[in-house]
């Protein structure tokens, strides 16, 4: 639900270590993609790598068209990076993320409305989108979808 009260904000994320899964999807595929998270954190679990944050989806050259491919990263925050991982998935350690930033309740059914709100913010700023954008899911309800609460950071130049 876009809510009245919640403005878009400018933000700096600071340098974040990930573990991740990355690959070539489309806007229709990515449910599948849902089932990726649990795998991270088995991952983690097995290498007792302290988790740092909640899921996050980081979205690579998505321009709005949903028919084109687009990079697509399932990430967990964790600690540390092993410096001898070799296993499935790839760990890296993020820059300074500067973006737009917006806090969306309720069904992903709705978020475009929050990319709406996002977007007239930019073009009133004059800000520029740099081509890649973060979904953090802070609370994930499959069930009770209005009970979902995903910040929306939209990466800026």
């Amino acid at each position: 639900m876009l809510r009245d009260d919640v403005s878009p904000i400018i933000k700096e994320v600071k340098p974040i270590n990930f573990l991740f899964y990355r690959t070539e999807t489309n806007m229709s595929d990515l449910g599948k993609l849902i089932p990726v998270g649990q795998s991270l954190l088995r991952e983690a679990v097995s290498r007792d790598l302290q988790i740092t944050g909640p899921v996050h989806w980081h979205y690579i050259g998505f321009e709005g068209d949903a028919s084109k491919a687009f990079t697509v990263e399932v990430a967990f925050p964790v600690a540390t990076i092993p410096k001898d991982y070799d296993g499935p998935f790839h760990f890296k350690r993020t820059e300074v993320f500067k973006s737009v930033s917006l806090i969306h309740d309720g069904s992903w059914l709705e978020i475009p409305a929050s990319y709406d709100k996002i977007m007239h913010f930019m073009k009133a700023k004059n800000l520029l989108a740099k081509g890649v954008n973060r979904e953090i899911y802070i609370n994930a309800d499959f069930e009770h979808p209005e009970a979902n609460v995903t910040e929306i950071q939209l990466g800026i130049n």
